[in-house]
């Protein structure tokens, strides 16, 4: 069974910079077939996803909240996940998960997860 784990969270102040990162165990080559994702949960709120990428890293999707600040991607070699947050704003904070969607785009339908890493945006 895989296991994810997310690290790279922390505190910022509004228009700062973080980069998410998640390992996850198993085999590079299946791995590297497997689509990628994050999702976030605020408190009080439902699950949103927020970016996708393709087993080879060809293709990625993106919510609109984040289109053109975030960055995913990842490195097959590693069996880790990336993502890159510039311009964070405060409605950003919440859990941030790395996850295997059940389908390679925006969603909320997760075949498996991590434990989560927290982001809090100060403004």
């Amino acid at each position: 069974q895989v296991q994810l784990e997310e690290s790279g969270g922390g505190s910022v102040q509004a228009g700062e910079s973080l980069r998410l990162s998640c390992q996850g165990t198993g085999h590079s080559s299946a791995y590297s077939r497997t689509c990628m994702a994050w999702f976030r949960q605020a408190p009080g709120k439902e699950r949103q996803g927020i970016a996708s990428i393709s087993g080879g890293g060809e293709s990625t999707f993106y919510a609109d909240s984040v289109k053109g600040r975030f960055t995913i991607s990842r490195d097959n070699t590693r069996n880790t996940l990336y993502l890159q947050m510039n311009g964070l704003k405060p409605e950003d904070t919440g859990m941030y998960y790395c996850a295997i969607p059940r389908v390679c785009s925006i969603s909320t339908d997760f075949l498996a997860w991590g434990q989560g890493t927290h982001v809090t945006v100060s403004s």
